[in-house]
């Protein structure tokens, strides 16, 4: 067993476990169990200690520690229509050129905000049998150009079939590039620089056959962390482009200031921005974590303001079940939005408005 394995295997996975660590009351630890009855908890010990024990509202402890605005009723459990996308068991082609994989339902760390939290899909092991299938539908569609293979979290499989998708998929010529959903870097990096080179050699060998990518999700400047850092200088020295994707939380990243610290020090590290995400209305999510377009706007504006040219290249946007939709601005007592990438193509580019509320922070229906 190597070492990520052993201190992946130590995880705090009880809210007792973590209750002396961060000086928890008996009140506030009751609570949180009654919620991870149903929210599970995993936090790896390096991301635990991120938490500033002596700040009740610290975000690493919000975007790690279960909270009781989990249980506050509200939201839906699938607000991408995720199971309508799916052509193969693991697999699902919502835009035209794009074929997303669910690889595996394991992560390193049970992110409070994720909006699978519904998920209970299937493990490494299984959606890998279903791959001669993906592959044969894969080859039948030469409009698909790229494939992310995500979860869960994608480098939560085991090396063997990090390999296999890897094998597959650059034999495909119209594949020209492969993408991996990853949080590893954020919080567990010694998934990387623990792995005895591994993994970093298994992807530089490959990137030498297609260009691979890795997108993360860091979310505040506390991640960018040293061990962070030398997860992803490892990763791009073995040929892999990084780009991140954050999700726009309240009260994690809400603040002009800590957003453009946030994104100026990935590109510091050679890290593009790539989304910014309004947070979905999702079950056990919405009403802890999400902030009304408006002040979305807000936020990202002023925070574009403190960035270099190169962090402000993100969109701001939503991935909505018909696409994914720029959020673009106020104009005229009206809230502007453009489709950045639509699931029916006629709407690619299009650009509508809804009338400005203070509160909303999602729709149903564009139109």
């Amino acid at each position: 067993m190597k070492k990520w394995q052993n201190l992946l295997a130590n995880n705090y996975r009880s809210i007792h476990d973590i209750q002396k660590k961060l000086g928890l009351s008996e009140e506030e630890t009751a609570a949180i169990a009654d919620i991870e009855r149903r929210y599970p908890i995993s936090v790896p010990e390096y991301y635990l200690s991120l938490i500033d024990k002596d700040n009740p509202a610290d975000p690493i402890k919000k975007l790690c520690i279960p909270d009781p605005m989990e249980f506050s009723e509200g939201g839906v459990q699938d607000t991408s229509g995720e199971g309508e996308n799916t052509v193969v068991q693991g697999m699902q082609h919502k835009y035209k050129k794009t074929a997303l994989i669910l690889s595996t339902d394991v992560c390193a760390m049970y992110c409070r905000h994720c909006f699978r939290k519904r998920m209970v899909g299937l493990d490494g092991e299984e959606t890998a049998e279903n791959l001669p299938q993906m592959i044969e539908y894969l080859s039948e569609h030469r409009e698909i150009n790229n494939v992310l293979v995500s979860g869960g979290d994608a480098f939560m499989n085991s090396n063997r079939i990090i390999e296999r998708y890897l094998k597959a998929l650059t034999e495909i010529s119209h594949i020209e590039f492969i993408r991996f959903g990853t949080r590893t870097p954020v919080t567990f990096p010694f998934r990387i620089t623990e792995d005895e080179g591994e993994l970093t050699e298994l992807l530089n060998r490959y990137s030498k056959k297609k260009a691979i990518i890795i997108v993360t999700h860091f979310n505040h400047p506390k991640e960018l962390t040293a061990e962070s850092v030398k997860a992803m200088t490892m990763l791009q020295a073995a040929g892999c482009i990084i780009r991140n994707q954050s999700v726009l939380l309240r009260g994690v990243n809400d603040d002009p200031k800590v957003l453009s610290d946030l994104l100026n020090g990935l590109v510091s590290h050679s890290v593009m921005p790539y989304y910014v995400f309004q947070c979905r209305p999702v079950e056990g999510v919405k009403n802890q974590f999400q902030v009304p377009f408006s002040k979305g706007v807000r936020i990202t504006e002023e925070a574009k303001a403190m960035m270099s040219g190169p962090a402000k290249a993100f969109r701001y946007a939503m991935s909505h079940h018909t696409g994914k939709i720029e959020i673009l601005g106020e104009s005229e007592g009206r809230m502007l939005f453009k489709y950045h990438q639509a699931k029916d193509e006629k709407d690619n580019g299009r650009i509508f408005t809804r009338p400005l509320s203070e509160t909303e922070a999602w729709f149903r229906n564009p139109f």
